[in-house]
């Protein structure tokens, strides 16, 4: 082979080798900045791309992906000069990259920065107790600052969570002790409550429980006091009949010898139970006149509406003792 073969082959490697070098594949959701003879030429998106040799190079590879950057913990001193452990996550993307480039040397240095500042300030303004509760207020606060900050960088600050807020040990075991005794203040005032709806519940039933004894009592009297006056009316009514019938058996034929043996046999009786249940024996003077005392009796049934009933009547009988 002559000396010229080996110049042409020698200048079509280091043209391939040229190619090679300058050939450029750009991922998805990525973007190169292409600087030429150290001048910002173009940016790049996703796809195959030739350069110039030896004029164009790649300055800056930038992932327009949202990336989590770590906010590393901080001690921040709260309005009641407490002090407390705060760390955090940002969440940014990158919306311009020549800004990424040129606006900033590195972003997300800066963007930490601005992020701890920030949390700083806004945990200054709050006290321990409200720390944890304005979480997302605070949230906000950083969000805002640090998107503002980084317009001239070309990123987008998403959003930011803060991690832990750690106070000191004195400070959480005061906390504790404060808890315990809102939840045992919580436990006594709703064991108070339980037992004095308890007490309510049964002073309640024991009321209607009166009620409805009272209500059962009365409605039991006034039917006993219906059933008595039942029962007295039913007596009359049957005393009433038993009169009239015993005032038309009388009247019938045979009836005023009925009556008299009647009184007769009652007077013996009695007379005789008198004589059992008293050591003192009353006898009438006229003991042997028994007719007669009939006789004035049966004169009583038989005209019950003269007044004057004295004749025939016997003496009262008089002590013999």
């Amino acid at each position: 082979m002559t000396l010229g073969t080996y110049v042409i082959a020698g200048l079509v490697v280091l043209i391939i080798v040229a190619i090679l070098k300058t050939a450029t594949i750009v991922p998805q959701k990525m973007a190169f900045i292409i600087e030429r003879l150290g001048k910002y030429s173009s940016t790049l998106d996703a796809g195959f791309h030739i350069l110039i040799p030896f004029l164009d190079r790649i300055a800056y590879k930038h992932s327009l992906k949202e990336v989590a950057v770590d906010v590393a913990s901080q001690t921040c001193i709260t309005r009641d000069n407490i002090a407390v452990e705060v760390d955090g996550v940002l969440y940014m993307q990158v919306i311009d990259p020549v800004k990424s480039s040129y606006g900033i040397e590195n972003y997300m240095f800066a963007s930490t920065q601005l992020a701890q500042t920030t949390m700083r300030s806004e945990i200054g303004k709050l006290e321990l107790d409200r720390t944890f509760e304005e979480r997302e207020k605070i949230n906000s606060a950083i969000i805002h600052a640090v998107d503002k900050a980084s317009d001239p960088w070309g990123v987008k600050i998403t959003r930011y969570e803060i991690k832990n807020i750690t106070p000191p040990k004195s400070v959480t075991d005061a906390l504790e002790k404060q808890m315990r005794a809102e939840r045992e203040k919580r436990a006594a005032i709703a064991e108070s409550e339980g037992q004095r709806q308890s007490k309510i519940n049964v002073a309640e039933g024991d009321k209607q429980e009166a009620i409805k004894k009272s209500e059962g009592e009365k409605t039991k009297r006034i039917n006993e006091a219906e059933g008595r006056a039942k029962e007295i009316e039913l007596v009359a009514i049957a005393t009433a009949e038993g009169i009239r019938k015993i005032a038309d058996a009388i009247q019938s034929p045979g009836g005023s010898d009925a009556v008299n043996l009647r009184i007769a046999e009652q007077y013996i009786k009695e007379f005789g139970n008198l004589a059992k249940k008293n050591n003192t024996v009353i006898i009438p003077s006229n003991l042997s006149d028994i007719a007669g005392m009939v006789t004035s009796v049966s004169s009583l049934i038989r005209s019950p509406n003269k007044a004057n009933v004295s004749e025939d009547v016997p003496p009262l009988p008089r002590n013999m003792g």
